[in-house]
């Protein structure tokens, strides 16, 4: 019995407190006793022992933090210098901060959004290409010897400079097109003046000067102007069909009557065709179906960058990871419309969408029951109206799948619209400024069906369309073919009203909007007199300093198979 409560006495710390010969009852007594000068003596080194072990806990906890702010210090530096360096093959990689303010479902329930014909079909892209690889008259070694001769001096060089608006270095984009709008073009300027930065551009085309924003931090958005026009334009929904009509069928863009469609010019309280239209109960979908999440992510979008990819056509090109600023990131969606087979592709690819639908900035919406059979058709959709795909968005930005942003789109809004208090902004087409050009064009690359490019000049003609003449101090736009693949709106009732009359051109003629551009502005400005609409057609050379050209993929391929068999 002694030696147990000596065994448990010394679990704490007590050992030579009693005598060799003395009994289990006379160490308890012993223990007691000496408690007065014995006790104490131990009390004062076990709170020794605990202080020492409190400082070395203390001295560990505090390395370990000066560990992990060293890492993370470490790899916020590296980052930064591996962005500095211009190094944006990371473009892909998701970003934690990205639209904390919209909620990323993952429900999946599909939602009919229009109505339908449907299938995937073939994408007219693919026989058109880009504009700039495509044109018959485009050598780029010719253009590669006019770019020497202008360095040079040459009579060549002189000629050229002098085309200013209409030429300016389009052809040549893809040549330079390893620069960026840093202030690596080797004949580019960037200066900070008065919290701007200019980009001027010197070439053998001309010049073109640009006083961005050099930070978001002072934005303010602006309240909606007062000189906008101000009416309640709306849409129909349901389309019934007519008596007698044995095989009409249900469209997304309706069936719309000549009668109907003049008065859709009228910039008045009225409710009109612009595409999402859906059949009689019962009827199928006529097209372009949204899950339930995605439908609900995008209707609580504010400001919007819009581009598709369907039928396979490009390569997901994720904005300039550098060049979005934390604000944007926080409240602009980036939302790139595709189909299942393009999915399928880049997942192959190793471009994985994550749980929540994300690559990158981009989130990917998948289109279900494409209501053309034409891609360039289906394209259109997100490109024209996006202001009924985005019912709560004030702003968007399209671009076409073939750019990659380069610019915070909160900068873009600010130069392009609110510096000046514009609504609709599109660039100029590179290369023509007439529709008879574009048409003759069109008509020389076989980018349509002849007959009905004919039909379509024919009616517009009919209809007061008239050539373009550049002198003429009275002309509506600086150029009547735009180059159509960057597009910045405010989505106020006359720039809605536009592209709903831009689209049913497009669904009633060909699917070249370049073609109905000019028409479609005319007449809207001459039906309604009174009624402004502000339009900014800024300079191609404009544009590509804020977007990046790429190839699309059957060029990449068709590249590809040229220098094989060289």
């Amino acid at each position: 019995m002694a030696q147990q409560r000596q065994s448990g006495m010394e679990r704490f710390g007590v050992r030579d407190l009693h005598h060799a010969n003395g009994a289990g009852d006379h160490v308890a007594v012993g223990i007691r006793g000496a408690a007065a000068h014995k006790q104490p003596r131990l009390r004062r080194s076990a709170r020794s022992d605990r202080s020492t072990y409190l400082s070395v806990a203390a001295i560990l906890v505090f390395l370990f933090l000066v560990l992990v702010v060293t890492v993370l210090a470490f790899s916020y530096i590296s980052r930064d210098e591996i962005s500095s360096n211009g190094d944006d093959n990371d473009d892909l990689k998701s970003d934690s901060d990205f639209l904390t303010n919209v909620p990323r479902i993952q429900r999946k329930k599909v939602l009919d959004f229009g109505h339908a014909s449907g299938g995937h079909g073939r994408d007219s892209r693919y026989w058109d290409r880009d504009d700039r690889r495509r044109d018959g008259d485009y050598d780029e070694d010719m253009m590669e010897q006019t770019m020497k001769s202008s360095k040079d001096g040459s009579d060549m060089g002189i000629k050229r400079k002098g085309v200013g608006l209409y030429n300016e270095a389009g052809r040549h984009e893809l040549k330079s097109d390893s620069k960026d709008m840093r202030g690596k073009h080797s004949n580019s300027d960037v200066l900070g003046l008065n919290n701007e930065v200019h980009i001027e551009s010197n070439d053998s085309f001309g010049s073109c000067e640009m006083k961005l924003l050099n930070s978001t931090s002072q934005l303010v958005e602006p309240l909606e102007s007062r000189k906008f026009a101000r009416f309640n334009l709306q849409y129909t929904d349901k389309e019934e069909k007519p008596p007698g009509e044995e095989h009409w069928v249900p469209r997304f863009a309706g069936h719309q009557s000549l009668e109907e469609r003049e008065n859709s010019f009228l910039a008045r309280d009225q409710k009109i065709k612009c595409g999402f239209v859906k059949g009689p109960e019962g009827s199928q979908s006529t097209g372009f179906d949204l899950t339930e999440d995605d439908a609900s992510y995008i209707s609580r979008c504010h400001i919007a960058v819009i581009s598709c990819i369907f039928g396979n056509s490009d390569r997901l090109r994720t904005p300039a990871t550098k060049t979005v600023t934390r604000l944007s990131r926080k409240n602009v969606c980036f939302v790139m419309f595709t189909d299942e087979i393009t999915i399928r592709t880049l997942s192959s690819e190793g471009h994985v969408p994550d749980r929540m639908g994300f690559i990158g900035f981009w989130k990917l919406v998948v289109v279900k029951n494409l209501p053309f059979d034409d891609m360039r058709r289906v394209g259109k959709i997100p490109k024209l109206l996006p202001h009924r795909l985005f019912p709560f968005a004030r702003y968007s930005i399209w671009l076409d799948s073939k750019l990659r942003l380069q610019l915070d789109p909160l900068l873009i809004l600010e130069y392009f619209l609110w510096r000046k208090g514009y609504e609709f902004a599109i660039s100029n087409h590179y290369d023509r400024h007439c529709v008879w050009e574009e048409v003759a064009q069109n008509k020389r690359l076989n980018k349509y069906n002849h007959t009905v490019i004919d039909q379509q000049f024919a009616f517009y003609r009919a209809d007061g369309l008239e050539k373009f003449d550049a002198s003429d101090p009275n002309k509506l736009l600086p150029s009547n073919v735009p180059e159509g693949s960057f597009i910045i709106r405010a989505h106020t009732p006359m720039s809605n009203l536009f592209s709903c009359l831009w689209f049913n051109e497009v669904d009633r003629f060909t699917p070249r909007d370049q073609l109905s551009f000019a028409y479609t502005y005319q007449k809207l400005r001459r039906m309604n007199p009174e009624k402004p609409f502000h339009l900014n057609m800024f300079k191609d050379c404009e544009r590509r300093h804020i977007a990046k050209l790429f190839r699309h993929r059957l060029d990449e391929k068709r590249i590809s198979h040229q220098k094989a068999t060289e």
